[in-house]
């Protein structure tokens, strides 16, 4: 959603820009995290170019491509990049890392949890007790994460739990282009106890970030040659996407990097009588 609010921006003339002008940059403050994103996307004659080239596995057509920066993401919850301290923790004897850009999330190893990385969310979903065994981690994680007191007052929501794995040479992998060549690390991820069909950008900033945090769970099963320079390249549900991470020379997270986009599909009105006065 966070994709549409610079072109909206821009069209509902919140942010003027010159009809000369073939980009705009809008600044957009997140509330719920006190975060800044910069939105970065084509113009044409002073509002947002509404088509494009630009493609994303998962998401049906082409259209104008929007760069989102998220800046100094680290710590949108917990004021920390590692919450809990520890670049790896363990819960119910499972290695896990638990890391907040964007948003609090938690990874695991898939092998960890005797499953293969490259599950449909079917697959998933029909585990006798994959599900369970993920909330229950998610849980923990949460409460060491400083979420919520119990793993029974975490939330649905936060932190996201999510299975990395070093991507495969099987039939399937070749077939989902998503081998070593393709991809430099899978994702399945969890959203609200349920598998999620591609991967939620917030999921994909954090990985991003873990995949340069040495020793933890995501750099462990990433690798080390990158199939693009521009950043990892995460093989998820349903296509691949290409995420930047950026740490300062202090090795703190300055920004990390997603590319998407977003068109305008109507405006109206709902017209709505309370009947109980």
């Amino acid at each position: 959603m966070i994709s549409a609010v610079g072109p909206f921006a821009v069209d509902s003339k919140l942010v003027q820009v010159s009809s000369a002008a073939s980009e705009a940059s809008v600044r957009i403050h997140n509330t719920n995290t006190g975060k800044v994103i910069r939105a970065t996307f084509p113009v044409v004659d002073g509002e947002a170019a509404s088509s494009g080239t630009f493609a994303i596995d998962g998401v049906a057509s082409t259209a104008a491509r929007v760069q989102l920066d998220f800046l100094n993401p680290s710590g949108s919850r917990t004021g920390k990049l590692l919450p809990t301290g520890n670049v790896v923790d363990t819960f119910d004897g499972v290695a896990a890392t638990c890391i907040d850009v964007a948003n609090p999330c938690t990874f695991v190893r898939a092998s960890d949890l005797g499953v293969d990385g490259n599950l449909t969310p079917e697959e998933v979903e029909a585990h006798p007790d994959l599900l369970v065994r993920l909330d229950s981690i998610r849980r923990q994680a949460g409460v060491k994460m400083g979420l919520a007191s119990t793993p029974e007052t975490v939330p649905g929501s936060v932190p996201k739990i999510c299975l990395v794995s070093t991507p495969p040479e099987n039939r399937r992998a070749i077939q989902q282009k998503q081998t070593v060549r393709d991809v430099d690390v899978l994702a399945r991820s969890i959203s609200v106890g349920q598998p999620h069909k591609a991967i939620p950008i917030t999921v994909a900033l954090a990985l991003a970030s873990a995949a340069r945090v040495q020793g933890s769970t995501v750099a462990d099963v990433a690798s080390k040659q990158p199939v693009d320079q521009a950043g990892i390249t995460i093989g998820h549900a349903s296509g691949n996407l290409l995420v930047g991470a950026d740490f300062d020379p202090t090795g703190a997270l300055s920004a990390a990097t997603v590319f998407r986009t977003a068109r305008r599909l109507f405006e109206g009105r709902i017209f709505w009588k309370d009947e109980s006065i």
